[in-house]
């Protein structure tokens, strides 16, 4: 039933507010940053209506580490198809992310994406990557914020796969704060119970900032590890809040 509700949610939302996306897609052309700001939060909106009755208990930690005057990059480890979802509902700002080009097949919801700044990633195309990362070098350079997985893929380990350097380029070229954050219990949710949701918590957790040029120069050159040991120590603790 839970999963059956959540579908019906979204389903829903779909067919309310498809002719507010194409009105949105029209705003974009004349003021991108407020079609944004009102995607965001009807997506928002949509993404919790649909999670309560899927039975998720969400605890947010660490918003306060989020600055208010800046756009950042927030690198996250990956355990679920919703870890977007959940982590865009999270944060405070302005904020484009990045997903796997399969994504962008799906009718309706690949509007909705394009409008709240979503970058489709083809992670077979080593060109096609590189230039996801120029545009979201260009988004931060606007004002946006870009939530990205460095893993490049999903992990149901306690510990994320190694992050890739180059997925952190944005906030080297732009020196923007890259937010660690760790997930816990996404797939737990979803991933290992397919095709039904499952009542479960769910831990999204935001670090302390990190500013890639105050780090000593051999970290810069390799910053991916250094991020990703951030987010194993926030991992770490999620134990005691699963209990």
């Amino acid at each position: 039933m839970r999963t059956i509700a959540a579908l019906f949610v979204i389903i829903i939302f779909f067919i309310l507010f498809f002719p507010v996306c194409l009105l949105l897609l029209l705003l974009r052309k004349f003021n991108r940053k407020l079609a944004s700001r009102i995607s965001q939060c009807i997506v928002r909106g949509a993404f919790r209506a649909a999670m309560w009755p899927g039975g998720m208990k969400r605890i947010v930690k660490g918003l306060e580490n989020i600055p208010k005057d800046t756009p950042v990059l927030y690198a996250a480890n990956h355990r679920s198809i919703l870890d977007a979802a959940l982590g865009y509902i999270a944060v405070p700002n302005l904020t484009g992310f990045v997903a796997k080009k399969e994504i962008k097949k799906v009718p309706f919801l690949n509007l909705w994406m394009l409008n709240v700044n979503c970058l489709f990633l083809d992670r077979s195309d080593l060109r096609a990557g590189m230039k996801v990362i120029l545009t979201c070098i260009d988004y931060i350079k606007d004002g946006y914020s870009i939530f990205i997985a460095p893993e490049g893929t999903r992990s149901h380990e306690k510990d994320p796969l190694p992050f890739k350097d180059g997925s952190l380029k944005p906030a080297q070229k732009t020196g923007c704060p890259i937010i660690p954050v760790a997930i816990t219990g996404t797939d737990d949710l979803f991933e290992n119970h397919k095709p039904w949701l499952r009542r479960t918590k769910v831990i999204i957790e935001f670090g302390k900032p990190i500013h890639l040029n105050e780090l000593p120069p051999e970290v810069q050159k390799h910053p991916g590890a250094y991020v990703r040991e951030k987010v194993i120590e926030m991992l770490n603790g999620h134990d005691a809040l699963l209990r």
